[in-house]
């Protein structure tokens, strides 16, 4: 897929790994909305960017709908679709008030689970109207998993399901895409510089550092950009999770 002229639309894209990625797609020539909850971020990077900026919020169906029928009308089909707004809590399930315990799991699951999969119909749902590409394609859709989602990480058992099912819907979408030309694949990164786990104990960074082969260090938002530049450029990547996280892997530790 030729990626400059075409319309974009990134979730997320208020700061780390959404942002960069609606940077690097508008530097590389496409017409790029920014969604995202955090309005005064996706304003400033919009500007600087030369996009178009929405303030929504994907677990609400109306907000989301309204962003994306506005993002469509602004920079035209949405050929490219990435799904980086998300939520990242580490939050066990016993121990603590029942009330708040069930709040902060749906919410988990409406953000990274269902915000991803209604992102993708509402786009799709536009694409299957409109006239295929020269290459035959209507676009290619890119969704965001975790380490997560295959390491079994203790007190993250709500985001761990939400992200597992993002893996697990990856080859269905596409399979199901798959005569409207519409290519989806998953991005599952590990540790990055972004402002989600940043707050994270310096001990945490420290045993990340430790454990990764190579490089010994987090990833930084542009790497993960540059990745999902590439998947939109290979008309064969489809149906497919990639790991990108530096080789590392989250170990057992004790909740004690």
């Amino acid at each position: 897929m030729k990626i400059k002229g075409i319309g974009a639309i990134v979730t997320g894209a208020g700061s780390g790994m959404g942002m960069a990625t609606a940077r690097m797609l508008a530097q590389a020539g496409a017409r790029v909305a920014f969604l995202d909850i955090n309005e005064v971020g996706i304003r400033a990077a919009a500007a600087e960017a030369g996009g178009i900026a929405l303030p929504c919020n994907v677990a609400d169906p109306k907000s989301l709908e309204n962003a994306i029928a506005n993002a469509i009308s602004a920079v035209g089909p949405a050929r490219i679709l990435v799904t980086c707004a998300g939520v990242g809590r580490m939050e066990p399930l016993i121990g603590r008030d029942n009330a708040e315990a069930y709040s902060q799991m749906v919410d988990t699951v409406m953000v990274n689970l269902i915000g991803t999969l209604n992102a993708v119909r509402l786009v799709a749902n536009d694409l299957a109207r409109r006239p295929p590409l020269e290459d035959g394609s209507r676009g290619a859709m890119i969704m965001v998993a975790s380490g997560a989602a295959f390491d079994g990480v203790p007190q993250s058992v709500p985001y761990t399901a939400s992200k597992g099912a993002v893996v697990s819907m990856t080859l269905a979408l596409a399979r199901e895409f798959g005569d409207l030309g519409i290519r989806v694949n998953t991005i599952s990164p590990g540790a990055f510089d972004t402002p989600m786990i940043k707050a994270a104990p310096k001990e945490a960074w420290d045993a990340i550092r430790s454990t990764t082969p190579y490089p010994k260090r987090p990833g930084v938002p542009e790497e993960f950009a540059a990745l999902a530049l590439h998947i939109c450029e290979n008309e064969f990547m489809n149906g497919s999770v990639l790991r990108l996280d530096g080789a590392h892997r989250t170990g057992y530790f004790s909740n004690g």
